[in-house]
């Protein structure tokens, strides 16, 4: 499955919303279980979120974000989101905008689909962001 974008972003974008370099984003991560949707548009909407050892519910601050152009694309980027020394296993890393209050406040910026499952056992789970787009590509 494709990186889902959530409808609802785009005009979370335009109306100021969401601004990517500016707001708290966190990334939280969700199991096979888990079924995207661009319907989705608030973190409570997310089921199946992962759990493990190392792992905090909501997942965990993005850090700095970058936004840029290339060509007609604006980019989102930040660092890759490192879980040390964790037991983890996800599909997803769902990138939201985190208010620090209710789930349904929280607005979905992003679903990556990992490709399959990925598994740490007692070690770094990582979500590497693509080298030249970002964790979001809007064209």
């Amino acid at each position: 499955m494709a990186d889902v974008v959530p409808t609802s972003i785009k005009s979370d974008l335009i109306t100021g919303q969401v601004d990517l370099d500016t707001d708290t984003l966190y990334v939280m991560l969700a199991t096979a279980s888990y079924t995207p949707s661009a319907s989705h548009n608030r973190r409570d909407d997310v089921t199946n979120e992962a759990s493990g050892t190392g792992y905090t519910a909501g997942g965990q601050a993005l850090g700095t974000v970058t936004v840029s152009t290339s060509g007609t694309d604006v980019i989102a980027d930040a660092a890759d989101a490192v879980w040390a020394s964790s037991t983890i296993s996800a599909r997803y890393a769902i990138v939201y905008k985190h208010r620090g209050g209710a789930s349904s406040a929280d607005e979905l910026v992003v679903i990556k689909d990992l490709g399959s499952t990925i598994s740490s056992t007692n070690g770094s789970f990582t979500v590497q962001w693509h080298a030249t787009d970002g964790f979001l590509k809007l064209s």
